[in-house]
């Protein structure tokens, strides 16, 4: 271990030129950190940069990007043995940040930055699908997901998290529900559902908070569904602003399985994985991530 921080910052493809990230990665070398850059070209990266980051004994591995960034990044980080691996720092610069935003990470790149490196390490949850797969902050089934799955680039560029609002008001005529089972410890649910929340985090699709009580660090999960016998009022209204409804379903489990007759897409922190059954349970204390005093998502 040094005396000084050491980490590595994987950084999104896209955010290469961003002159902010240059100029905070620029400040913390002057402060005697040593801070390696690895920027991601195509799927595997990650992983790979992961493996170099523990050769080189870092202490803090950064996840530069959005939530799907934040998603390889960490994911990568479960191949390590517990004891070996390094804490996560996030710096958001994805298009919704949902995850970065929800635990109060700073937007201003140089001030999460700082945070990534010197913020107080908190152990937090992550939620493994299938055995393989992982989420850190929300797992979504149902209609947003399509939406959030077919928003265009380019609307996202203009619009940011907006972007998955306007495209779902466009894509009204694409509302179709799910159906599917869904078991856990003494809860059992069979139905039509038009969305589904699976939160470790609080919020997905550039802002809704689909999961408002979850925390990342009480060995739980937050299901909440929204079945299909009411369609776009309560798809607008009772399930982003946390309302009670007669339509939503909800429990707190630490583990459920989700069967379905025909395949499903959901999608973990932005990338979706798609089948007929889904086994999703908490990993509790899995990953230290250097968090701020002020995070919303630690009980």
């Amino acid at each position: 271990m040094t005396s000084t921080p050491c980490a590595l910052l994987i950084l999104n493809g896209k955010e290469s030129g961003n002159l902010d990230v240059r100029q905070a990665v620029k400040n913390l070398r002057e402060e005697g950190v040593t801070l390696h850059v690895r920027v991601t070209w195509e799927q595997g990266d990650a992983k790979r940069y992961v493996k170099e980051a523990i050769t080189l004994g870092v202490d803090t591995l950064i996840a530069g990007g959005g939530d799907g960034t934040i998603n390889e990044v960490a994911t990568a980080l479960m191949a390590i043995p517990i004891t070996d691996r390094p804490n996560l720092g996030i710096v958001p610069l994805g298009t919704a940040n949902d995850f970065a935003t929800s635990c109060n990470i700073p937007l201003q790149i140089d001030n999460a930055m700082q945070l990534a490196v010197k913020g107080r390490a908190v152990a937090i949850d992550i939620a493994q699908v299938n055995d393989e797969h992982y989420f850190i902050n929300m797992a979504t089934g149902g209609f947003g997901t399509r939406i959030t799955t077919e928003t265009p680039e380019k609307l996202k560029a203009v619009l940011g998290g907006a972007s998955y609002f306007i495209h779902g008001l466009m894509r009204m005529d694409a509302i179709k529900a799910d159906s599917c089972e869904i078991h856990g410890p003494d809860f059992d649910w069979a139905g039509d559902a038009l969305v589904i929340g699976i939160g470790n985090g609080r919020q997905a699709g550039g802002g809704q908070p689909l999961c408002p009580t979850a925390l990342i660090n009480d060995g739980q999960l937050q299901l909440r569904l929204l079945t299909a016998e009411e369609l776009l009022p309560a798809l607008l209204t009772s399930v982003f602003s946390g309302e009670k409804n007669k339509n939503i379903v909800e429990a707190t489990l630490p583990w459920l399985e989700i069967t379905a007759p025909h395949d499903i897409i959901f999608n973990l922190d932005g990338e979706p994985l798609s089948g007929k059954h889904f086994r999703i349970e908490i990993l509790p204390n899995a990953i230290q991530c250097r968090l701020p005093p002020n995070c919303e998502l630690l009980g």
